[in-house]
């Protein structure tokens, strides 16, 4: 699938090109580095959650789904961020034959920030919690352990070395959820997306979505070498304490 139409152009101003060309080559480094210490170290993570995923339910462990990345490029009016489709890759949670629609239904009150509709699909949500609709049937039983403990996201760690995420950026979107954003919203777009980011870090999906564009847009005007290493820190205890996470 080729790049999206001109009209899905994010302009490239100061407020968002924080970091030169030799930020982003140390980024790139710390990417390959770091990525392929961890695919070697967790080989036979990755075989037992083969094993899991298939003795629970028939179908694919891998999970492939199309995404949106924002990549830099030259036009004859100058930089800019180009929204392009890429393949991202998870271990599967759900059924092979689970529906889409309901998560459908669940970002359109996320990205809106329909309070009343949100708490319908999660009853008695506390605020620390998850956003995402509880005990979702379409999880299967390994499944929401990969999901409790963000083992389901390892396979990402083949997107960072492809090139198409980094280790830390901003969430990538799915197609239909760009749909819903506001001009605002596609600002997050302006930076490769991450594995983990300054809005995992600060609260993940316990979080609205105005929260999560106003901690990404905070770390594209920021970012730098030593702000990409304290997100990596922090990123431990937030996967080990699960905080936002179901």
């Amino acid at each position: 699938m080729s790049d999206l139409t001109l009209s899905t152009l994010i302009p490239f101003d100061n407020a968002l090109s924080k970091g030169g060309g030799g930020y982003y080559a140390a980024k790139r480094t710390l990417d390959i580095v770091v990525a392929t210490i961890l695919l070697v170290l967790t080989i036979p993570l990755f075989v037992g959650i083969v094993l899991a995923i298939k003795l629970d339910d028939r179908g694919p462990a891998i999970f492939s789904q199309e995404r949106l990345r924002g990549r830099r490029a030259r036009t004859r009016g100058g930089r800019t961020w180009v929204v392009q489709p890429f393949t991202m890759y998870k271990f599967r949670t759900m059924r092979s034959d689970a529906d889409i629609a309901p998560h459908r239904e669940y970002m359109a009150a996320y990205v809106s920030g329909d309070e009343a509709r949100l708490k319908a699909l999660r009853p008695g949500r506390q605020r620390w919690e998850s956003y995402r609709p509880a005990a979702d049937p379409r999880v299967t039983r390994a499944g929401r352990v990969l999901r409790r403990l963000s083992l389901d996201e390892l396979p990402q760690l083949l997107n960072v070395l492809r090139g198409d995420m980094s280790l830390v950026g901003p969430r990538p979107p799915l197609p239909y959820e760009l749909d819903l954003y506001r001009e605002r919203y596609r600002l997050r777009l302006a930076s490769r997306p991450g594995m983990t980011g300054w809005a995992q870090v600060r609260g993940r999906t316990s979080i609205g979505m105005a929260d999560t564009v106003r901690l990404d847009l905070e770390y594209i005007a920021l970012r730098s070498f030593s702000l990409d290493l304290k997100i990596l820190a922090l990123t431990v205890p937030v996967v080990l304490l699960r905080r936002g996470a179901d």
